[in-house]
């Protein structure tokens, strides 16, 4: 076959041509002549993804401490999980952006304008249930906008984010069910 296989998109088949660009502008990283999407845009954009997820790991950390009340121990030990779970989040982006070229913003000055969830503590157990469903549900959306932007300009950073989506719809399926339990539903 050809390097056009009926109809679909051709396809690189020359490994020399492949090896000799390899050496090419190796200060760049992994920001090639391939990379489709706008590197300056999308270190911008995971900023804010990096700002979201430091904002989760402090609220869920906040209501895995404060937490009170009847079979709050099982929640707080849920809220820590989901803690956890944003940090690795957090960890994943900011390694992104350093791949990127870009230098992950951890500054906690301006965080909560750079987020596009809120930092909220909530007065009690079912506040602190709903503060986190309503992040998550943000965060939900969020991603799904980002995926469909990055599409195939920058499939690693797409993927990254499909993963860390799959694991915020985990974390809001979660949130829902302690709300319903716990305003009985």
């Amino acid at each position: 076959m050809s390097a056009t296989q009926a109809g679909s998109k051709p396809f690189l088949s020359d490994v020399q041509t492949l090896r000799d660009r390899a050496r090419q502008n190796l200060s760049e990283g992994v920001v090639t002549k391939t990379y489709r999407g706008d590197v300056n845009k999308t270190i911008e954009i995971l900023q804010s993804v990096l700002a979201t997820e430091i904002v989760c790991v402090l609220r869920y950390t906040m209501h895995a401490v404060t937490a009170t009340g009847i079979s709050s121990e099982a929640i707080k030990a849920e809220f820590a999980e989901h803690a956890k779970e944003e940090q690795e989040h957090m960890m994943a982006v900011a390694e992104r952006i350093d791949q990127l070229g870009g230098t992950p913003n951890f500054n906690p000055e301006g965080l909560a304008t750079r987020s596009a969830s809120q930092y909220a503590e909530g007065e009690n157990l079912v506040d602190m249930i709903r503060e986190n469903l309503i992040a998550e549900r943000i965060a939900v959306d969020h991603y799904r906008e980002l995926i469909r932007y990055f599409g195939d300009d920058d499939p690693a950073t797409r993927v990254m984010l499909q993963g860390i989506l799959s694991v915020e719809e985990e974390h809001a399926t979660d949130m829902l069910d302690l709300l319903e339990a716990h305003e009985g539903r």
